[in-house]
């Protein structure tokens, strides 16, 4: 594996955080190019992924560090991050902002979709590269893997499972790209939490966290969290279709409160 990609003026690139940046480049990218064909500030979408990206790692840190509190040291508050505890800090972030500028937050929801896919499945190849011991269970398969110059190396071939995750996510995201214009906002998020959520769920039969309740490690049951609400939302929808395509592709300019510059 490759935990540092190269050296510029001394500071090493890692590739941990260099998957990181690129993932917040791209969904800002991406959500920018999404609220510019909906009529809406693309700054704001911006500062959105800014201020989550920034929060969310803030957030990822805390609920890493509540999960192994029993055994804090300096290897523990260096290193470590838990998603899901990023997830609530982000979504937290950008509920409160949305809010801010009156934003719709189905609307909202419906283009971050892709966005947050991509940026996932960017991630996770970065987890890999940094060989970050996200890794899976030994394997024989031809295409398990041996990291002897990562972060956590291994002691033979193990399923690549930040792999499975990052080929998932673009799967995923190319699905509800294709579908962003054709079904309702919310039934496009409801499906990146339902497809997402089930991802995560498989995956983790075949890496090594510890089982938290019923056989189910943590991650599975935050997965399942993810699934219920998702396939919550999607029924919801069903019972309350859009009148035409037209409906969730307009949208009125984003209201700027008084007084903001341009939504930094």
């Amino acid at each position: 594996m490759y935990p540092v990609l190269f050296e510029i003026f001394g500071i090493s690139v890692t590739a941990y955080g260099a998957s990181k940046a690129l993932a917040a480049l791209v969904a800002a990218w991406l959500l920018g190019r999404e609220f510019r064909r909906l009529g809406w500030d693309a700054e704001v979408a911006h500062s959105m992924v800014l201020a989550a990206t920034v929060i969310g790692f803030a957030g990822a840190k805390l609920y890493y560090l509540a999960e192994h509190w029993e055994r804090l040291d300096h290897n523990t508050l260096s290193a470590g991050f838990t998603w899901y505890g990023g997830v609530i800090a982000a979504t937290a972030t950008v509920v409160v902002m949305a809010k801010r500028r009156g934003l719709p937050l189905g609307r909202l929801a419906g283009i971050a979709a892709v966005p947050l896919s991509l940026a996932y499945g960017i991630g996770r190849l970065g987890c890999l590269l940094a060989g970050d011991g996200t890794t899976g269970t030994p394997t024989d398969l031809p295409w398990g893997v041996t990291i002897t110059a990562g972060m956590v190396p291994t002691d033979g071939p193990v399923h690549p499972t930040p792999l499975y995750e990052a080929l998932a996510a673009f799967a995923i995201a190319a699905l509800l790209w294709s579908l962003r214009k054709r079904v309702a906002p919310l039934a496009v998020f409801g499906s990146y939490l339902v497809l997402s959520g089930t991802a995560r769920l498989l995956v983790e039969f075949v890496r090594t966290n510890d089982e938290a309740l019923l056989g189910a490690t943590q991650p599975q049951l935050w997965s399942l969290l993810l699934v219920a609400i998702g396939a919550a939302q999607l029924i919801r929808q069903r019972r309350t279709p859009l009148q035409g395509p037209a409906a969730h592709d307009a949208a009125p300019a984003v209201p700027t409160p008084v007084g903001a510059a341009s939504g930094r």
